[in-house]
């Protein structure tokens, strides 16, 4: 069997925590293959909202094995804090997730060290959610960090003080003051530790490449957005890891040939948290409606978001890098309250230039958006669960999209539940 993937092909949060959870039921194995606990995933079923930051998405199902790959950093006190908040749900949480002992560790300096770094950035700091992931991942290619494996060593004490007093060096040097903090962060860190020493900790390479060799069904969920990744996204202001569809490949450690579909998940329309470039940003009322409406604040850090129409040059720029198979639209019946819905289709750079592709040196420079208008639908989507009863309004956008992304999108979710959900399992355009 291949691996499917799934991420985000936007500026993050688009949606995927709910889409995992409702495509988890055709798989036996959820695995996460990047990020940190600055992800935060959305599920909502029963009337109850959930909010996953490292565990996969799958959890809920009792019958998927979830596995957190290599290419994670993990805060082990973020971890013990999501299990205890799961305990309610009976979940048999020892015998579904599944850690890789590659899987790098957070440590409570690196989000010490992440403050520092921002702070000493002033007006150009990127907007980290200050949880340590980038010192983590920092450390992890400097071939210092420490990694869940090491936890079972009987010296991890040691190599974990090693660490932490080359990190107070550089805390000292930025005159940062942890004296105040860390010993009450390191108390709940080694708690976390033993704690977690309770589930699974595995070479999980072998465990997902011997599931694709049973036959078994493999989803690899990924974090944050492909406009995001260290490499192609809006470079600095990006976070750690690779978000694209390889990630899935280094993250969990399978081969290329074993991926299968690529779900490529965007809102219809946009939005960024922290800073960055952002063409299509709405800072008048427009933005504040959308950002209203759509509920548009972080679900780790609370943070507002930026809101924006939709970016068709970001978008087919994340699609042709990550190979994207199918596509699923989110929030439509967000922009439900608008008469006017509005896409950029081009570009014009400074020098009157008209582009659909994404420029090298968008931090730089403006873009400004050239729209194609839509009429709105404005009307409710609620109930609606296939194609043929969408309005004509929604219809026609969607047409648009299809026709110029050259992709079908074989899903739109029309609210947070699990059960809103217009469903078009097809690989042709609409006629």
């Amino acid at each position: 069997m291949k691996v499917d993937v799934l991420l985000g092909l936007q500026w993050g949060d688009e949606g995927k925590g709910k889409i995992v959870d409702v495509l988890a039921p055709r798989y036996q194995v959820v695995a996460r293959f990047q990020g940190g606990p600055n992800a935060g995933h959305t599920l909502e079923f029963d009337g109850i909202k959930h909010v996953l930051h490292q565990i996969p998405s799958g959890i809920f199902r009792s019958e998927i094995q979830n596995i957190i790959g290599n290419g994670v950093v993990l805060d082990a006190i973020v971890f013990k804090r999501e299990i205890e908040n799961l305990a309610k749900y009976n979940l048999d949480l020892a015998g579904n997730l599944f850690i890789s002992k590659k899987a790098s560790l957070i440590l409570p300096t690196h989000a010490l060290l992440d403050a520092a770094y921002e702070r000493s950035k002033g007006d150009s700091k990127i907007g980290s959610t200050l949880r340590g992931i980038g010192p983590a991942y920092q450390d992890k290619v400097a071939r210092l960090g420490l990694r869940v494996g090491d936890v079972l060593s009987p010296n991890f004490a040691d190599k974990y003080k090693k660490l932490v007093d080359a990190h107070k060096v550089i805390l000292d040097f930025y005159s940062f003051d942890y004296a105040a903090v860390l010993p009450q962060a390191e108390e709940n860190f080694f708690a976390a530790v033993e704690f977690m020493k309770q589930f699974k900790m595995v070479d999980s390479e072998y465990v997902i490449n011997d599931a694709i060799a049973e036959g078994k069904t493999v989803l690899a969920e990924g974090a944050q957005g492909s406009l995001l990744d260290i490499d192609f996204g809006s470079y600095p202001f990006v976070t750690s890891s690779t978000t694209m569809a390889a990630g899935a490949c280094t993250g969990l450690g399978i081969s290329p040939s074993a991926v299968g579909e690529v779900f490529g998940i965007f809102k219809a329309y946009c939005t960024r948290v922290g800073s960055g470039p952002f063409p299509t940003e709405l800072l008048e009322e427009t933005g504040e409606k959308m950002r209203q409406e759509g509920r548009e604040f972080g679900a780790t850090t609370g943070r507002p978001r930026r809101c924006g129409w939709l970016d068709l040059p970001a978008l087919k720029y994340a699609i042709m890098i990550n190979g994207v198979t199918q596509l699923i639209m989110m929030k439509v019946d967000v922009l439900t309250v608008f008469d006017n819905i509005r896409v950029c289709t081009h570009y014009r750079l400074p020098d009157g230039t008209l582009t659909d592709q994404l420029p090298y040196d968008l931090c730089d420079n403006t873009a400004e958006p050239v729209y194609k208008d839509f009429a709105g639908w404005q009307q409710s989507l609620d109930g609606i669960r296939d194609f043929d009863a969408i309005p004509e309004q929604l219809l026609a956008y969607v047409k648009f999209l299809e026709a110029e992304l050259q992709l079908p999108i074989t899903f739109i979710s029309t609210g947070p539940d699990r059960e809103a959900l217009i469903t078009r399992e097809t690989t042709a355009l609409l006629n």
